[in-house]
Order: structure tokens, then sequence, then C-alpha cells
């Protein structure tokens, strides 16, 4: 049985496990939070002490965006945390988060948090961190997870942690689609047909991306395999391997480069998709370091991310992919 916890003194009063793996999540939960759930429950092991936290927080929404429209499902939630293994759910209250209205003391994300999602909903982050260390003050984890689908707020969580001496383990877990491609979000339910057709120009236009490197990559290994000398092209002859070789170096040297090509693949189909009805409106399409979520150059090594951000009607959402180049990969 999950317990429903309302205040942090109901949770410091039910103790701990041997290891404690806590979920923080605004509600609303679907088979992305579940996946959390299953993969904290595993961590924290049959000794441990799974919470999920649910608060909708509101120094995160800007003027405009969606605080009052945010789904709140409460029943449901604690339904399904129990369901993929929660020992407890903790729902706080905004006065029991914040105790005599907002807080005059917050954290700021920094120059990394201005940066895109950062640019588009200023003071997003500060808010976002803000609760986040309050809560992980009040939850005490060993180790917190949350999905890589919020990539920038994945990346500034963990620097958070690191540069602050948090002292516990900040755990990503890969985004959980829908069968369509669509990233699940608790705002897809605010898509209407059309729109959500619309939508999965967002994941279309990544796995594009993806696609692109894949194959660039994978000509730059048959270019690098094969050499392009006259007394190999002469001794395969036969067989043909002297084209391939020779296609692999031609393709590999006149493609653009990695983080070019990967762009100007996604941004394709994002193109195509604001000409749709309804239309795609982008916000930011980014390939960006992962430390810092800058853009990377052409010469770039290393793991790297794909975002994407856009607005369907009056929906927004959010979307990323993993990449790795160069010699890393």
């Amino acid at each position: 049985m999950t317990d429903l916890l309302r205040t942090s003194g109901d949770l410091h009063a039910r103790g701990r496990g041997d290891r404690r793996a806590v979920v923080m999540t605004m509600g609303a939960l679907h088979e992305g939070h579940a996946a959390l759930i299953r993969t904290a429950r595993e961590i924290a092991g049959p000794g441990g002490d799974v919470v999920v936290t649910v608060f909708v927080n509101p120094l995160q929404f800007g003027a405009g965006e969606d605080l009052d429209r945010y789904p709140r499902t409460l029943d449901s939630d604690v339904k399904l945390a129990e369901q993929a293994g929660a020992d407890a759910v903790f729902a706080p209250s905004v006065d029991e988060v914040y105790p005599g209205g907002e807080p005059q003391v917050r954290l700021s994300a920094g120059p990394m948090g201005e940066r895109l999602e950062g640019a588009v909903r200023p003071g997003h982050f500060d808010g976002m961190l803000t609760v986040v260390a309050k809560l992980l003050h009040l939850t005490r984890p060993d180790t917190a997870l949350f999905g890589q689908k919020d990539a920038q707020q994945l990346a500034l969580i963990r620097r958070m942690v690191r540069d602050l001496n948090f002292g516990m383990e900040i755990v990503g877990v890969p985004t959980v689609r829908e069968e369509d491609g669509l990233a699940l979000s608790s705002r897809n339910r605010f898509l209407a047909p059309e729109e959500r057709r619309t939508a999965l120009a967002l994941s279309q236009a990544l796995f594009a991306g993806r696609d692109r490197h894949a194959a660039q990559e994978a000509l730059r290994a048959r270019a690098r395999e094969v050499p392009a000398t006259r007394a190999r092209a002469e001794a395969l002859s036969a067989i043909g391997e002297s084209r391939a070789a020779a296609d692999a170096h031609a393709v590999a040297k006149a493609a653009p480069s990695g983080p070019s090509g990967v762009r100007a693949a996604a941004r394709l189909i994002l193109d195509e998709a604001a000409r749709l009805r309804p239309p795609l409106a982008l916000d930011y399409l980014a390939l960006v370091d992962p430390s810092d979520f800058t853009e990377i150059q052409d010469d770039f090594t290393g793991e790297a991310v794909l975002a994407v951000a856009a607005r369907v009607g009056t929906t927004r959402l959010i979307d990323n992919i993993p990449l790795t180049f160069g010699a890393a990969s």
C-alpha cells in the first residue's frame, strides 16, 4: 500500500529504508513517470524506500503560461505510483513548500539556465532549481531520478548537486515514447487529433538528424576500412569493392560535417511541418554540448544533445535525443 503524505512532518515521521530513491514530478503521471519509478525501485532494492513527489511548482511558470491549466490528477497519480513500486507519494500544498509566500531567497541557474528553454521561459530554471533543492532537502534521498526528456533540466540539476555539494546521486532515465514516436508528456492530452499529427514532426526531426549522423559515421568508417589506393582498387575491381571504396571516400569528403548535416536533416522536417495545418511554430532547434548547453562546432567530438521545442496550437512541447560525434563514437 502506497502512503499519501501531505506534510514534511508526515514524511519525516514515516522513517525510511536502507536506501531512498526519489522521483520528482508535477503530477499527471504517465508511463514515462512509471519507468522512472520502476528504475527507482530497482536502485532502492527490496529493503529500500521509493518516494514520488507530486507538486505543481508555481515558481517555474511565467506570465501567460499554463499553471492553472496544468492537469492535477492526484488520485490516479497515487494509483500509478503504487503499481510502479512506490512506497510513498509526497504531495505537499503550496503553503507547505513555500510557507509565508514565495521565497525571498532563490537559486540562480546561471548562464546555462539562460539558454534554450531559459531564453524562451525567463526565470523558469531558477524556479525549478529552487523547488528541486527544497524537495531534495525535505526527502533526503540517496538517489534522485529525472527523465532525459527534460535534458536541460537534468543537466542543471546535476550541476547544482555537484557545485553545491548536495551529496547524492542524480540518475537520468531515457525518454519513453508512444508508438508513433511522440515523447510522453502530460501536455500531450491537450493536443487535438490534427495537432498531434503536426506534433509528430518533433520526434521525426530528431530521428532524421540521428539517421543522417549514423549514415555519415558509417561512410567515414567505410572510408577508413577501405584505403583508396590504386593497388587495392585494381586487386578488388572484379568484385566491385574499388567502387565502394571510391564512393565511401568521395561521400565522406563531400558530405557536410557531422553537426551541420544533422542540423540540416532535422531542420528540413521542421520546415515542412511549419507549412502544415495546423502549423508547427518552432522555438528552437539546437545541437549542444550537454555540459553547458552551448552549440557544438563542426570539429566537436564527444557526447551531444539534439534538442527541439515548438508549439502546436496552444500546446508547447520539447524533445531531444543524445548523439556521439567523432572519435568517441
